[in-house]
């Protein structure tokens, strides 16, 4: 279940022989698949990323990541400011799947795609398999400020403050009896880059961390302090992300336990928090569902900070309702923004937030840098970080 953290070369990204060259014509002088100058691309696409426009410095610092390449802005309408048919690196943020597919029907020579967001399951559509174009990802880049808000949810319930803050509503004056973090048990379902950042805060609270992932053999990578290069951290950390990792850990995770995913009940029984950290794919959607709520031990709490489709969400309102759950925080949602008509709203202990446990100020310094880091890399003609497996779908 965890996201993998190696680059490794691409295929149809050998600098030797760029797919989409047709026969005679002239590649780039460098070492690097591009077909502009110095191996860098001709063209670089770039659709609006995390809500936010780019700033002048974002654009000076990927133009000197691929000197010559033109540069051409798209809005999530499609519509762009310069050709697109010589655009052979796009950078996709904010963009429908279906508007994404037809951009990049107008790019015939595209030939790498980076997805801002650290989930692509709306980036590997049919038309991008079936073109065989390399895909990579944001893995690493909002592991900081995720992790950081699941230690929120754990602190917070575990000290009581909504209930603090209800006796204070009521004006009364009733002191409550909180748990300390050694005797919380913390279960993370995935230990890619976000689940060992998790792991990691919340081991170093003195909670005992189980742990959920596909490959359990593997053992779990180690992390390392923030700061450094961003290609040293991510490969330092096998994908933990340029800035993701948690400052001041170093050395491997220190897990009570690491199971695959058939001993999924088995972290649920156990777990106070059950933390959602894996990607959407096939096999995971609807994970959560009735026979998995069944084998929650009573009074837990569900933190989802994932996908959406993980939860089956009409099985966890018959599980909130019937006070099996201690409760829930959602920060995804099937439907996004949350109609204010979803019933959801209505369910007791349940915590709604709007998607956001991923946002902080350096976010876009960090998505920012890892895309001109890897640019650097497919003008040098070396292998990019976080490459997508199409196959496992992360």
């Amino acid at each position: 279940m965890a996201a993998s953290g190696d680059g490794g070369r691409p295929r149809g990204m050998s600098p030797a022989e760029p797919p989409d060259r047709p026969s005679g014509s002239p590649r780039g002088s460098g070492p690097g698949p591009g077909r502009g100058p110095g191996g860098s691309p001709v063209a670089i696409g770039l659709t609006p990323i995390l809500s936010a426009h780019y700033r002048p410095e974002d654009l000076v610092r990927i133009g000197a990541a691929a000197p010559g390449a033109r540069i051409v802005t798209v809005s999530s309408e499609g519509l762009a400011d310069g050709p697109l048919d010589d655009v052979e690196v796009c950078l996709r943020g904010f963009v429908p799947g279906e508007g994404f597919d037809r951009l990049v029907a107008r790019m015939p020579r595209l030939r790498w795609v980076h997805s801002a967001s650290a989930g692509v399951e709306r980036v590997l559509s049919a038309p991008i398999r079936e073109r065989g174009l390399v895909v990579t990802n944001a893995r690493g880049v909002f592991s900081r400020p995720i992790a950081e808000y699941v230690l929120l949810v754990i602190l917070a319930v575990s000290r009581r403050l909504p209930q603090l803050l209800e006796l204070q509503r009521e004006r009364t004056w009733q002191p409550l009896e909180g748990v300390e973090m050694r005797d919380v048990t913390v279960g993370v379902v995935g230990l890619g880059s976000i689940g060992r950042t998790v792991a990691a805060l919340a081991g170093g609270l003195g909670c005992r961390v189980v742990a959920v992932r596909r490959r359990p053999e593997e053992g779990v990578a180690a992390t390392s302090a923030v700061g450094g290069p961003v290609a040293a951290e991510l490969e330092a950390t096998a994908g933990a992300g340029p800035g993701g990792a948690p400052g001041g850990v170093h050395g491997p995770l220190e897990l009570a336990a690491v199971w695959g995913p058939e001993d999924l009940p088995e972290l649920l029984a156990v777990a106070d928090f059950v933390v959602l950290a894996l990607p959407l794919t096939p096999a995971t959607e609807d994970l959560i569902d009735d026979e998995a709520l069944g084998h929650v031990k009573p009074g837990a709490w569900i933190i989802n900070i994932a996908r959406g489709r993980l939860i089956d969400e009409h099985a966890l309102g018959r599980a909130l309702r019937g006070g099996r759950l201690g409760g829930a925080v959602l920060d995804a949602f099937r439907e996004e923004p949350l109609p204010a008509t979803s019933p959801l709203y209505d369910l007791p202990n349940l915590v709604i937030t709007p998607h956001t446990s991923w946002s902080s100020r350096r976010v876009l310094d960090r998505s920012i840098e890892l895309f001109c880091e890897n640019l650097g890399r497919y003008r040098r003609g070396e292998p990019l970080l976080n490459v997508v497996d199409a196959e496992a779908r992360y």
